[in-house]
């Protein structure tokens, strides 16, 4: 499912899945979708990388995109208080880890790494 929504400088916006809705009503045709949702998606980076999704951690600021695309694979997924994130969204999904922003998450998996 394309997204929802997305953030810009004055609060969020309609995202493409609407338009992709309409278009794919209109013509009676269904989209294949390879985004960041899709399995798809993970499966060809992963690949692409030579990882295994165990392995790897997602790091995102959309619970629904980022994070659950990433834990239907069996990635960690770390949420980041930034862009699309708002109050709450920690608990709508089995998150791993929550950040105020990408770097203090980057800084938590490199201090992880020294102590393990």
């Amino acid at each position: 499912m394309p997204a929802r929504y997305f953030a810009r400088s004055d609060g969020l916006a309609l995202g493409p899945g609407a338009f992709v809705s309409a278009l794919e009503y209109s013509t009676g045709v269904n989209g294949e979708i390879v985004g960041k949702l899709s399995p798809t998606f993970f499966n060809l980076v992963l690949q692409d990388i030579q990882m295994l999704a165990s392995d790897c951690i997602m790091i995102g600021d959309d619970i629904q995109d980022d994070i659950e695309g990433a834990k239907k694979l069996g990635m960690k997924g770390y949420l980041v208080r930034t862009g699309k994130w708002r109050k709450g969204d920690e608990e709508l999904s089995d998150v791993d880890g929550t950040f105020e922003n990408f770097a203090s998450a980057v800084n938590y998996i490199i201090t992880q790494e020294k102590t393990n």
